[in-house]
């Protein structure tokens, strides 16, 4: 029987429980959202004052060079990098991730039809992020060249897919949006390169919530966004890698002058720059990219082991509490209980799951919902407890036993749900 007092123990006893003070949370709010979009660092309104005030105001255009607002986009690289396991010069802050997603894709499908042009076959999972699939359906129909979309339902299907099909690239969530769901991504990229494809993972679910090593695993490219665990804002740009080895193989087809050579000449003829700068494309968001920096700076006081083990701590108790509290009203977890394929997440099934969720905002318990009938409860273990987690599942059973999600104004659907 975990007790509250428990929970305040655990607490007490918490290596990394001095950074939440390094958030701004409102008060009376439980926040278990930052899987979709992170709490704003407490840094974050001073450097925005900073740039609106000093940079911006106050130096107006110098501030190309005296604040190296050109330079914004590879020194974040560079720092986003130590929490990736990405080496200086592989990584750019740029554009949106699905931006980030077709110029990676566009680069790999080159690499691959100048090896082997027969590979038309790009591989994808069913249940991902829709953008995902937008992006790649709208790059075959772009390219006209005979390229093929097919879907896994489930990660035991990779292999075999691999195998019946002459594949160019595979395209995966490294924690599926969803269920929470953590593929091994060494293991993974050892089976897709067995079959002479190349990968891109998007780690928007996984950047700041599990370790990541995209280099030591030999991965060939990965995109995420920046606002969720990494807390850079929202709609913050986000962040495409490169492996070295394939960066100056082929120039991505969004040539815009932030990537040329030279971009200052005004030459009329596009020369990509060398390594990943040829990646980015026009004048970016200088401000929402200042930001980033806020979050970033959170993460390199700790490391990506102890927020990992804290996260799984939290995750566990989250679903402990919630088969121990609110075992009778319903709730089918679809998350992994194995560690090894659990991301920082937690997710159950409901008819109800949507009322429940919007009831559960009224408390001051902020997660989201997802079709079909998901309940998502992010763990962000910069800025939450386990007594924080305990009273989040005595919310949760307080809405279920007075039956508050059947209020008809909590099944009413906003424009953003």
């Amino acid at each position: 029987m975990i007790t509250l007092d428990q929970c305040k123990a655990w607490d007490a006893e918490d290596e990394l429980k001095h950074l939440k003070n390094e958030f701004a949370i409102p008060e009376n709010t439980i926040y278990l959202d930052g899987n979709s979009l992170g709490a704003r660092p407490t840094s974050a309104l001073t450097r925005a004052q900073e740039v609106v005030s000093q940079e911006w105001g106050e130096d107006l255009i110098n501030s190309w060079n005296k604040a190296d607002w050109w330079g914004l986009s590879t020194r974040l690289g560079d720092k986003v990098a130590q929490l990736i396991g990405a080496n200086p010069g592989e990584t750019v802050i740029s554009d949106s991730t699905t931006l980030n997603l077709f110029k990676a894709l566009s680069a790999a499908v080159k690499i691959q039809a100048e090896i082997a042009p027969e590979r038309k076959v790009i591989i994808a999972e069913k249940d991902v992020f829709p953008t995902d699939l937008y992006i790649i359906e709208g790059y075959i129909d772009l390219v006209q060249k005979g390229y093929q979309l097919v879907l896994i339902e489930h990660p035991d299907e990779l292999e075999t897919t691999l195998k019946a099909h002459q594949t160019a690239v595979v395209v995966l969530s490294h924690i599926n949006y969803r269920s929470g769901y953590f593929y091994d991504m060494e293991q993974v990229n050892q089976t897709i390169h067995q079959y002479n494809a190349l990968v891109i993972w998007d780690l928007c679910h996984s950047a700041g919530a599990v370790p990541i090593d995209l280099n030591k695993t030999q991965s060939d490219f990965a995109v995420s966004c920046t606002y969720k665990y990494l807390n850079g804002g929202p709609g913050s740009p986000a962040l495409i890698w490169v492996n070295a080895k394939h960066q100056n193989k082929f120039w991505q087809p969004l040539s815009g002058w932030w990537g040329h050579q030279r971009p200052f000449d005004m030459a009329d003829h596009y020369e990509p720059a060398q390594g990943i700068r040829r990646f980015l494309c026009g004048t970016q968001s200088i401000l929402s990219m200042s930001l980033i920096e806020c979050g970033l700076d959170v993460f390199l006081k700790t490391d990506m082991q102890k927020i990992r083990e804290k996260s799984l701590n939290l995750t566990d108790l989250f679903i402990q509490l919630v088969e121990q509290e609110c075992a009778e009203f319903g709730f089918e977890l679809i998350t992994p209980i194995d560690h090894l394929q659990r991301g920082s997440h937690v997710s159950y099934c409901h008819e109800h799951g949507y009322a429940i969720v919007q009831a559960l905002v009224a408390r001051g318990v902020i997660g989201d919902y997802r079709e079909p009938a998901v309940l998502r409860f992010g763990v962000t273990p910069l800025y939450l407890s386990h007594e924080d987690i305990w009273h989040a599942v005595q919310h949760l059973k307080q809405v279920m036993l007075n039956e508050e999600w059947k209020n008809e104004k909590y099944s009413v659907r906003g424009q953003v749900t």
